[in-house]
């Protein structure tokens, strides 16, 4: 059955296995966080500013 391919002995588990359950979860949730931060409509004049930057030579970063 699949179910004992995805069982998880939780009793087992290092610290860590522990520590790599609890950064894999916050990486998914901190992701789930920017996806709502960019794709949110509001946000689309605020992020489109930004669109070009790599392509814009600014003089203020470049004289110092």
């Amino acid at each position: 059955m699949i179910s004992d391919y995805l069982h998880t002995d939780w009793a087992a588990m290092t610290a860590t296995d522990w520590w790599g359950l609890f950064v894999t979860v916050a990486i998914f949730f901190c992701m789930i966080g920017l996806y709502y931060l960019v794709f949110k409509p509001s946000s689309k004049t605020k992020l489109e500013q930004h669109r070009d930057f790599v392509l814009r030579e600014d003089s203020e970063h470049w004289e110092k």
